[in-house]
């Protein structure tokens, strides 16, 4: 198995990396920033996003889409993480479109012209603590008539309060804990009794705080079968931790590149500050963090493309080894940009805010650790 991108892959990265440094730069995330923005990322840009063909990247060509896989998909969300673009790429064209696959023909059809078309955003909701546990579910589904009636919140639902599409994890039997009794839901924008707030977070983005007041659901809501959402939800984690993952790389790896060029330019004493040897040696491990962890993650991505036995515990390694080299990256740039490392006016501190929101989404580097052990037997 190939360690680098073939040839198409390598053209995709091109254009990614192409449009959105032109059509969404930093600056871009800045805008929506100081203007308040309220919705969370630019609907024009995401229409623009399905217009290039990167909302079907995951998507079946039996249903419209490219049929590619979590290789490509990560291409686009290293060129997101590079440039700190705005976006309901990761939930929708991955969580959103990750679940779908697995539902039904008329759950696919309702849903994913919406995504193709960049009209559809959709929002996971799983969390309902302070950190990720997601094995433990306490949202309550009862059945109501035919259908199901949803009582209890969910937290840290990124741009769930504009979202159309909430793929939503409920307990329809069992106890909080228990691995059984899990059901997936798509719940549609509108929903009576469902209710939002959203919260924004250290890097700018919007994070909702989701209400299910009795909100009543049809029997056909439900994807796959009831009790058994389990191992559907493995599925969408795995997907959205590669993804994050891969957007983790590209946030780093920006922000190793921006280091290394302010190291050339900066001078000290008559000298260009990258010359000093302290300096290069931790640049020098800096990027062999960074290729360990680019190439753990490229594993965890074809691993899952193949649907091989041990992708669960690849992403696991994916997501970890990312967290903690994009974390050495964007701190390290931080402290070598100096003092106007910590103002607004150079973008290097927005990375590590990104980073830090990032790192925890779906699992941070302890949470990926305990899961390898588990994996592991321990």
């Amino acid at each position: 198995m190939p360690m680098f991108l073939d040839d198409e892959q390598a053209m995709l990265a091109d254009t990614v990396f192409a449009f959105l440094a032109d059509t969404a730069p930093v600056a871009h995330m800045r805008a929506l920033r100081d203007a308040g923005d309220a919705t969370g990322f630019a609907p024009d840009l995401w229409r623009r996003m399905s217009e290039m063909g990167f909302t079907g990247i995951l998507i079946d060509e039996e249903d419209g889409g490219l049929g590619l896989g979590h290789v490509e998909a990560g291409i686009v969300l290293e060129g997101i993480g590079r440039n700190l673009t705005p976006s309901p790429f990761l939930s929708t064209a991955v969580g959103a479109v990750s679940a779908l696959g697995r539902g039904t023909r008329a759950q696919r059809e309702r849903w994913l012209p919406g995504i193709l078309a960049g009209k559809t955003v959709g929002a996971i909701a799983i969390d309902e603590y302070a950190r990720h546990r997601p094995h433990m579910i306490g949202l309550r589904a009862e059945r109501s008539g035919k259908g199901f009636r949803l009582t209890g919140a969910k937290r840290f639902v990124p741009l769930g309060h504009v979202a159309d599409l909430v793929i939503v994890a409920a307990r329809t039997s069992g106890a909080d804990a228990e691995r059984d009794g899990v059901t997936l839901f798509a719940v549609e924008k509108g929903a009576a009794g469902l209710s939002a707030a959203a919260d924004r977070l250290a890097d700018a983005s919007l994070s909702a705080r989701l209400e299910f007041d009795r909100v009543e659901l049809d029997g056909d809501a439900a994807i796959g079968e009831v009790d058994g959402g389990r191992v559907i939800l493995d599925h969408m984690l795995g997907a959205l931790r590669a993804g994050a993952a891969a957007e983790l790389l590209g946030i780093g790896a920006e922000a190793a590149e921006r280091t290394i060029s302010y190291l050339r330019e900066r001078k000290q004493f008559g000298r260009p500050i990258g010359s000093f040897q302290a300096l290069q040696h931790r640049a020098a491990h800096l990027h062999v963090e960074l290729e360990i962890a680019r190439a753990a993650v490229l594993k965890a991505q074809q691993l899952l493309d193949e649907g091989d036995a041990e992708a669960a515990r690849a992403v696991a390694v994916a997501k970890g080894m990312a967290g903690m080299a994009t974390a050495l990256a964007v701190q390290e740039g931080v402290q070598m940009h100096g003092g106007v490392g910590m103002t607004d006016e150079y973008d290097i501190g927005l990375f590590m805010k990104r980073q830090r929101v990032l790192a925890e989404m779906f699992g941070d580097t302890d949470f990926h650790a305990d899961q390898l052990a588990r994996h592991s037997g321990y």
